[in-house]
């Protein structure tokens, strides 16, 4: 009997340690699952993916001064989802290369404009890929003009030739030419498809490509094919659990073009007139607070937007490409009657500075501010 009861106590003894090592266990569980969720218990918003779509060379007038006009898709159906900033600006150089390079590094520089020039920065495709430890296929750079493959890499040299994002440019790379915004979006669905990148950007060249060559109503036509294109884009990226919910895309241009009367009007661009400088951004996703930002912001914010959605560091000091002017004193030549005069030496020098691009905070609901901690 008594040793029945010795048993029993023992038995008693073992179960309530069992009890106690099972309770917290149960209480750390809980204690990891409390310091992994996002604050509040919200649950997590999940950005995954960033797409930029850049509708090359549209002028405000055409577009959202205009609307729905030619672009019912991106004014009715997609702005209601998400955040429209009418006051965006390329307040730098209005030339493609150079806009794209504002858009990818958050840095404006002077550029060339026939892509025989890298950027001066590193990109955001590449500070992801160095930082995520993916391959170069999970960042894309799918773009009608074909000079835009100077995005993948850098003049710096500490990340040239590095951590590149894969290239679809042009008919067939660099030399090749430009190709139709249709075959581009063929080839952004299948990319998408094959390989499920985190980030891309898009080239839709025909605005700007018809603009240049006079003509107008191929211009308009432009703008209409690319406010469906991107429609379908986001339909695609709606119907493919990898992007679905996860996604955020940005939809801008990298310049405007002259207002009627300045300098050849629609046909040019490439100086600070207003109607060259002044686009816009269309953001839609998860956590996208719906509505308009005032704020005024320019191409060079959208950088940082990006790294911060994918939660990736870019460096704070950048490389900003300056003209300097060095005079040259030139021998005397004595077959001149009159003295020569010393000579201007153009050189590029670059100088170090804070990169000026920010956050756009004002683009995200209060609990991705939350989320983000910002």
């Amino acid at each position: 009997m008594a040793a029945s009861v010795q048993a029993g106590r023992a038995g008693s003894g073992v179960n309530r340690s069992k009890w106690l090592i099972h309770t917290f266990v149960l209480a750390l569980y809980a204690g990891l699952l409390s310091c992994a969720a996002p604050p509040g218990g919200e649950k997590e918003i999940r950005t995954d993916n960033v797409i930029i779509v850049v509708i090359d060379g549209t002028r405000w007038s055409e577009t959202w001064g205009a609307t729905p006009g030619l672009i019912p898709n991106m004014s009715t159906k997609l702005k209601p989802q998400g955040n429209f900033l009418p006051h965006f600006f390329n307040d730098a150089y209005t030339y493609t290369n150079s806009g794209h390079t504002a858009i990818t590094t958050g840095v404006n520089q002077p550029i060339d404009n026939y892509g025989d020039e890298y950027p001066a920065n590193p990109s955001v495709f590449q500070y992801f890929l160095k930082q995520s430890g993916k391959p170069a296929t999970a960042a894309w750079i799918v773009s009608s003009k074909d000079k835009l493959h100077i995005l993948a890499d850098t003049q710096r040299p500490d990340w040239k030739g590095t951590f590149q994002p894969s290239v679809n440019a042009g008919v067939n790379g660099p030399g090749t030419g430009y190709r139709m915004d249709s075959l581009t979006l063929i080839e952004v669905k299948n990319i998408l498809t094959t390989h499920k990148p985190n980030l891309m950007l898009i080239n839709f060249m025909e605005p700007d490509g018809f603009a240049h060559a006079g003509n107008w109503e191929n211009y308009l036509r432009g703008i209409s094919r690319d406010d469906r294109y991107v429609m379908q884009l986001w339909e695609f990226l709606q119907e493919n659990e990898a992007y679905k919910d996860k996604t955020t895309l940005f939809i801008t241009a990298d310049h405007g073009r002259h207002l009627d009367g300045i300098d050849g009007g629609f046909t040019e661009h490439g100086d600070n007139c207003p109607g060259c400088q002044q686009i816009y951004l269309e953001v839609v996703g998860p956590g996208i607070r719906k509505g308009e930002t005032e704020t005024r912001h320019t191409l060079i914010d959208i950088a940082p937007t990006i790294a911060r959605l994918l939660k990736f560091e870019m460096d704070s000091v950048v490389v900003v490409p300056r003209v300097d002017t060095t005079v040259v004193e030139l021998a005397m030549d004595t077959t001149l009657a009159v003295p020569r005069k010393d000579s201007i030496r153009l050189e590029i020098k670059m100088d170090s500075t804070v990169m000026k691009g920010k956050v756009m905070r004002e683009l995200f609901s209060q609990k991705l501010l939350r989320q983000l901690r910002l």
